[in-house]
């Protein structure tokens, strides 16, 4: 097998520093990367050669994986869409987080105004290995409408 991982996934937002404050402040994650980033035309399938963008890379505890990547065009500007998704739909991409205190962090999420889908809740699903699992899991949206799903791991 390949030496192949995935290590951040970046999200084209409309205020990058709502966006920044509310990853900082609702998942804990600290600033990796903050800096501007002029387009080559070539490497991303959005803008043209010579958009003006910022770029801020925020990370969890795991130096390398697990990253996200907050991307606001300056110029020129790109409107957001009118509507910001409150469901799951084809293309947009759920992420699952891993934490310590559920609790904790829906607080942190209602303090931020943060679109709750569901309250923290006590569910079980079958592992790969055949046995239950059991969490407390709760599932909300980011300023931009990327989908949350945060699971605390129960025993």
């Amino acid at each position: 097998m390949g030496n192949t991982i995935v290590k951040r996934t970046t999200l084209i937002v409309r205020d990058i520093e709502k966006s920044r404050a509310w990853y900082q402040e609702v998942l804990e994650m600290s600033a990796y990367y903050n800096d501007e980033v002029v387009l080559s035309g070539t490497g991303m399938a959005a803008g043209k050669k010579g958009d003006k963008t910022h770029l801020v890379i925020l990370k969890c505890e795991d130096p390398v994986i697990g990253m996200i990547g907050l991307l606001q065009w300056v110029d020129p500007v790109w409107p957001g869409p009118e509507e910001i998704p409150t469901a799951v739909d084809y293309g947009l991409p759920t992420f699952v987080v891993d934490t310590d205190d559920c609790k904790a962090l829906y607080d942190r999420a209602v303090k931020m105004d943060s679109v709750i889908h569901s309250e923290p809740h006590e569910w079980s699903v079958r592992g790969a290995t055949g046995d239950m699992i059991n969490f407390l899991g709760m599932s909300l949206f980011d300023p931009d409408g990327h989908f949350f799903e945060v699971n605390q791991r129960l025993g």
